[in-house]
């Protein structure tokens, strides 16, 4: 198990050095045209957005909505738990996209109320997974540290090395770990994932763009969090 811990760790300081690199020229591109885009979409949905989000932080650093009891092992091996968190993710994705193309297949409003759906989904699997990988979720500055994954996870290029070098000192950040910026991390995912979600709005794509999608925000929140997790735990 030792061979695989260092294999992972050696992966996860790829994907580290990766987040350097700059975004595709079709990401960096389509910023304009998400501006203009954004300016015609209702302010209602705006809200909900900014709504949904404002109370997944509260829910996250204030209560155990997102906690689901699980049986842990202090025995467990870090390739065991890494088996467990890959299978929550699978169940996760399959009800992101199925939620995603049902709402999407709903007409506009039905679209819109994906937002909060989806957020709800990611948060509890990153609750999940950070109960898996033996962090102690009622604490509050894990709580702080898994928004800041979640945050990395939906971050533009200007934020998230800053975001990633936090998560990677994060036991000598001192005070940094008890606060979100929930504004900042409202809009960088509202920026983030905005163009492709509103396609889910579209009649006749709803549904089709609705089940890609969420799976594959979950798949970019599931590398998030378990690349994030080695860097802290295998270091």
């Amino acid at each position: 198990m030792r061979n695989y811990e260092e294999k992972k760790y050696k992966e996860a300081l790829r994907w580290s050095r990766s987040l350097e690199k700059r975004s595709g020229v079709i990401q960096r591109t389509s910023k304009g045209f998400q501006s203009k885009v954004n300016k015609k979409i209702p302010e209602r949905v705006h809200s909900v957005v900014t709504e949904s989000i404002k109370k997944m932080i509260e829910l996250s650093l204030t209560s155990s909505q997102y906690i689901r009891p699980i049986e842990k092992q202090e025995d467990w091996s870090f390739y065991e738990r890494e088996q467990l968190v890959i299978e929550r993710l699978k169940q996760y994705k399959s009800t992101a996209s199925w939620e995603g193309a049902g709402t999407g297949a709903g007409g506009f409003w039905l679209g819109v109320a994906d937002f909060p759906l989806l957020l709800s989904i990611k948060m509890k699997f990153l609750f999940d997974a950070g109960q898996y990988y033996g962090l102690d979720v009622h604490r509050y500055e894990e709580r702080v540290f898994l928004l800041h994954i979640f945050m990395l996870a939906f971050s533009s290029d200007q934020q998230r090395v800053k975001v990633r070098d936090l998560l990677v000192n994060w036991e000598n950040e001192g005070e940094a770990r008890k606060q979100i910026d929930w504004k900042t991390l409202q809009i960088e995912y509202r920026d983030t994932i905005d163009l492709v979600k509103l396609m889910q709005l579209l009649p006749g794509l709803g549904a089709v763009v609705g089940y890609v999608a969420n799976g594959r925000l979950l798949e970019q929140l599931g590398e998030t969090t378990m690349n994030v997790h080695r860097l802290r735990l295998l270091h």
